[in-house]
Order: structure tokens, then C-alpha cells, then sequence
């Protein structure tokens, strides 16, 4: 006896029915509700504030400078001795940070847009200026 060959109509239901099963998969998996991760923890640094941190990423003592206490386009240079290896510009404005006590372009400077999160600096940040725009 010679084994029949499947009729086009059951292969076509059949395909029918695995492609129907796949649309139904992948709608309740599209449908189903994606909770995104949070994103993670920068720092501990306010809207309107300049968030200084002794360690790389944003770890170890914490300085805050707000523009209510700061003179704009002044150099602010940090207590005696001391540095910062990551900030967090969250002024509203720019902000260079120098390497230098004094805000001297001879030594390093970079400036950080409102925004940035810089988790370890180029170089010790001895000193910054918030500047107008």
C-alpha cells in the first residue's frame, strides 16, 4: 500500500493554524505591560545646584554650590586642599572646573553643560566658574 500524500486543504489549515497561534503569542506578548527599569542613581544632586564629590562616581564627601551663593563669572576656588573627582552641573548654566586653585588656563579646564553628570573627572577639580550663559 503506497502512503498518501497530505491534501493541499490540510496543509494550508495547518499552516493556517501555526500562523494564527503566532499572531496570538506575539499580541498577549506586545500587550502585556513593560515596566522599564528605573534609571540608575547618579548622585545626590538638586535642580539648580553645582554637586561636587571627593570620589569617583559621585562617592565620598559631597560639596553643593547654588547660584543664591555664588558669584557668577567668579572664581570659586574650594576650601583649602580641596578637590573633587566627579560632579554634577544641575545650575541651570555652564561650568568650567579648573584644575588650577586660581581658575588658571595654564592648568586643566573643561566646561560642563547644564546637565552633565561626569562620574570621574580628567583631573582634580580644584576650582569652577558658573557663568551667565
Amino acid at each position: 500500500m503506497r502512503p498518501t500524500r497530505p491534501t493541499r486543504a490540510i496543509v494550508t489549515t495547518t499552516v493556517t493554524a501555526a500562523l494564527s497561534a503566532l499572531a496570538l503569542a506575539l499580541t498577549a506578548a506586545t500587550a502585556a505591560p513593560v515596566h522599564a527599569a528605573p534609571p540608575p542613581r547618579l548622585g545626590d544632586c538638586d535642580a539648580g545646584q553645582l554637586c561636587l564629590w571627593h570620589g569617583t562616581g559621585f562617592t565620598g564627601p559631597r560639596q553643593v554650590h547654588e547660584l543664591a551663593g555664588t558669584d557668577i563669572e567668579s572664581c570659586v576656588a574650594l576650601p583649602s586642599g580641596g578637590w573633587a573627582a566627579s560632579l554634577a552641573n544641575r545650575t541651570g548654566r555652564p561650568v568650567t572646573a579648573y584644575q588650577s586653585a586660581e581658575c588658571a588656563e595654564t592648568g586643566e579646564f573643561r566646561t560642563y553643560p547644564t546637565g552633565t553628570w561626569a562620574p570621574e573627572t580628567a583631573y582634580r577639580v580644584r576650582a569652577f566658574k558658573i557663568w551667565e550663559r
